[in-house]
């Protein structure tokens, strides 16, 4: 017995629907980053666009369409985290006939080895964001990002309290800075992150021993900070680094 495929019939209400696809799926992946291999689990959103005569998607293809490019991943792994959003774009317009347009987000933790100020070895965690949007006539945007956690000290608290009491004390807080940049194909996430940390009043560490605390403490209340002041030197380093960005 034939079964029914009722993703296909027509809707009672014809609207077309521009984003119709499943979310959070976490699936182990392999990038070479310039020969170099980085394992990450993203948690991945896939979405393709509804034609207006059709009721439903066929959003089991979307997990078929993950599980063969994560097989894929081990033996052609792709460049980037967003190039991997590119190729699962691609294949989703493949086994969607009937969808004009596929997007795919992606998130992943990262960790990147550094030294406190006292030179003690860490990982330390960020964030890594990409997504990409290919339409079936070629055109194609893909976008890189990432998350970070740094300290600032602020300037208000710091200037008011020397005017009256003739000493630089301030309060500081924690701050996560995110950026995100459409990628042409010549920007680095790692590059993302240093431009995002070095725009804060000071690096936070996972490990702080109390050299290193005084020192991160020294040096957030030596840079102090409006959250403002961040994002525009984040901007100013963009501009410097990607100075032919449109």
């Amino acid at each position: 017995m034939a079964l029914q495929d009722v993703q296909s019939w027509k809707p009672n209400v014809t609207f077309k629907l521009t984003r119709v696809g499943i979310k959070n799926i976490k699936k182990p992946v392999v990038i070479n980053r310039n020969g170099k291999i980085v394992n990450l689990i993203p948690k991945m959103n896939l979405f393709v666009d509804l034609p207006a005569e059709r009721k439903g998607s066929d959003l089991s293809r979307n997990v078929e369409v993950i599980e063969e490019i994560v097989d894929e991943s081990v033996r052609m792994p792709s460049s980037s985290l967003e190039d991997l959003c590119e190729r699962i774009a691609s294949r989703l317009l493949e086994r969607h006939e009937y969808a004009n347009c596929a997007e795919v987000e992606a998130e992943s933790d990262y960790f990147i080895e550094k030294r406190t100020p006292g030179g003690k070895e860490t990982m330390e965690p960020y964030k890594i964001m990409a997504h990409a949007i290919k339409k079936r006539n070629g055109e194609t945007k893909k976008f890189i990002g990432v998350e970070v956690i740094g300290m600032t000290a602020c300037p208000c608290a710091m200037e008011n309290i020397k005017k009256t009491y003739g000493e630089r004390y301030t309060h500081n807080q924690r701050n996560i800075a995110t950026l995100i940049i459409q990628n042409e194909g010549k920007i680095d996430a790692d590059d993302l992150i240093f431009i995002a940390e070095n725009a804060m009043s000071s690096s936070t560490f996972e490990i702080l021993k109390r050299g290193d605390e005084m020192e991160v403490v020294k040096k957030a209340h030596e840079n102090p900070k409006f959250v403002e002041d961040v994002v525009r030197d984040m901007l100013k380093q963009i501009m410097e680094k990607y100075n032919d960005l449109p």
